[in-house]
């Protein structure tokens, strides 16, 4: 199998997540004001003692699964979607569960994840580069062999590791397609 480019935003097939059953779903905390964009299939720490999702809080990597908000079924397809900074405005008041208004601020829908689950997605990242993250969007075989593991990087991207020692690792189960034709990868949690 070649090398493939991601089109567009990254997107999550989900194939078994559990929970869509146990209702481990959360969204009343915004994200951190240095946020400029959240993918569909990123990972976010949901820092609930400083009321915000960040990358950087105690507790267990959540995974960004927003509802897709799509106005032009004509020429937009799930590429087109993840929640963007930009987006939002001043203005309304957002009260969440008590924890205060949110005017302008992203409150993305995130879920626990369990070992089992099985998505398919092409939200990947690649460790450091010079200090900083890079958005794999050139999906590199040598990288994402089938049984290689992954892990969220410091930008909450499934990057590759070289073992099972992060509190989550993920597993390259097979080569897929997303539902818009996309390739991506198909991935397993592990630990």
């Amino acid at each position: 199998m070649a090398n493939f480019t991601r089109k567009g935003f990254g997107q999550v097939e989900p194939n078994h997540l559990s929970a869509q059953r146990t209702s481990q779903i959360y969204a009343q905390l915004p994200a951190k004001a240095d946020i400029e964009v959240l993918e569909n299939g990123q990972f976010v720490k949901y820092d609930y003692p400083n009321k915000e999702v960040n990358f950087t809080g105690k507790g267990e990597w959540m995974m960004v699964f927003n509802e897709i908000k799509l106005y032009d079924d004509w020429r937009e397809t799930y590429k087109d979607f993840a929640m963007q900074k930009k987006n939002y405005t001043e203005g309304g008041e957002i009260t969440h569960g008590g924890l205060g208004p949110f005017p302008g601020q992203m409150v993305p829908r995130v879920i626990k994840t369990n070992v089992g689950d099985i998505f398919t997605t092409n939200t990947l990242g690649k460790a450091n580069v010079d200090g900083k993250t890079v958005l794999d969007t050139e999906i590199d075989e040598a990288n994402l062999a089938v049984g290689k593991l992954l892990a969220p990087n410091d930008k909450g991207y499934l990057a590759p590791v070289s073992d099972m020692n992060g509190d989550m690792v993920w597993q390259v189960a097979k080569y897929y397609d997303l539902p818009d034709g996309q390739k991506a990868v198909k991935v397993m949690r592990v630990k």
